[in-house]
């Protein structure tokens, strides 16, 4: 399933089948040096802490140029979220055109981890979602990028299950892809909440629990219902 909508900038940036044209030149240059520097500006000072005028420092350009590219804040947001999404969509074509898709898999399952808990990505990609929760058009940028992003990730589960021998319907890949989402994201937060935590642990970890979720028979066989303490 595929979630699709328009950005400020008038673009339709969200399709996991259709990649926008690589821009060539100058421009393509241009907007991803204002997007580094808006990124930085974010992770720094905040959606809101973060001005044009100091994207535009950082960028080493002008307002007014910057304006010739983005409409607003949130269109360079958007244009971020794209291309991360972009990045990831690709990452996962590759994966699922691997020789050995399952070992590939635990191995981008790792590099995965260590690059949500880098601190600059943890930082950008958690105030991103903070804005989300309070501004209506960034959460129909972010939950687009969502949709388009699962739907890639839910394919991939399903192709490497299937290579395995393995047949799961719909809600139970749904299930499985939605459980490696909150783990990769979880892990961002616990790495800003617990500096200390050993990344290379957790990507070992990550790895453990990634051939667990290829290699289980049959998902569909567990339990239905959660047991919550107390209610039994």
């Amino acid at each position: 399933m595929y979630v699709k909508h328009m950005t400020s900038s008038g673009t339709l940036p969200f399709d996991d089948n259709v990649v926008a044209p690589v821009e060539c030149g100058r421009t393509a240059a241009r907007r991803a040096q204002i997007l580094d520097a808006a990124a930085e500006c974010f992770r720094s000072g905040g959606f809101h802490g973060a001005s044009i005028a100091s994207i535009s420092q950082l960028a080493g350009m002008s307002a007014g140029h910057i304006y010739h590219y983005f409409e607003n804040k949130e269109a360079i947001i958007a244009a971020i979220v794209q291309r991360d999404l972009e990045r990831i969509v690709t990452m996962w074509a590759e994966l699922r055109a691997s020789h050995d898709i399952g070992e590939t898999m635990v191995a981008f399952s790792s590099a995965g981890v260590l690059e949500a808990m880098n601190a600059p990505v943890a930082g950008l990609n958690i105030e991103i979602v903070a804005e989300a929760a309070r501004n209506p058009e960034v959460a129909r940028t972010v939950r687009a990028a969502d949709c388009c992003c699962m739907a890639s990730l839910i394919q991939t589960l399903r192709t490497v299950r299937q290579t395995g021998g393995k047949h799961d319907d719909e809600a139970t890949l749904v299930d499985m892809a939605e459980i490696l989402a909150a783990m990769f994201e979880g892990l961002m937060v616990r790495a800003i909440r617990n500096p200390m935590l050993d990344h290379q642990r957790m990507a070992i970890m990550m790895q453990r629990v990634m051939r667990h979720i290829i290699a289980t028979p049959d998902w569909e066989a567990a339990p239905q219902e959660a047991v919550v303490p107390g209610t039994t």
